[in-house]
């Protein structure tokens, strides 16, 4: 059974970044696409970004192109989320995702994300 555990989340000024980290454990990560979602109050889960499992394709949320960058290193069963230029309504708990089906061709977006860190708080002030 996979265990993800996110790390990186706090406290930043509006146009400030953050580096958000989650580290998988319990199965072949390479063979998995990723994802980073996030679930502001009163809100649903959103997918942020998402990271097909060789790498070589990634997908985001309108919201975040061009400010957000997910990217994985596979020799330390890492995602990461690069949040460049933060906005105080990127506020929310982001939780790190895991695919289900290895060396899946489905769209990221929908890819099926069965498996789930418990999430880090980010909070954006104004």
């Amino acid at each position: 059974q996979v265990q993800l555990v996110e790390s990186g989340g706090g406290l930043v000024q509006a146009g400030g970044s953050l580096r958000l980290s989650c580290v998988s454990s319990g199965r072949t990560f390479r063979s998995y696409a990723m994802g980073w979602f996030r679930q502001a109050p009163g809100q649903g889960r959103e997918l942020v970004a998402a990271i097909s499992w060789g790498g070589g394709s990634t997908n985001y949320a309108d919201s975040v192109k061009g400010r957000f960058t997910i990217s994985r290193e596979n020799a330390k069963n890492t995602v990461y989320l690069q949040m460049n230029s933060l906005k105080p309504e990127d506020t929310a708990v982001y939780y790190c995702a895991a695919d289900s089906v290895p060396y899946s061709t489905r769209e990221l977006a929908s890819a099926n994300f069965g498996s789930w860190g418990l999430g880090t708080q980010v909070t954006v002030s104004s």
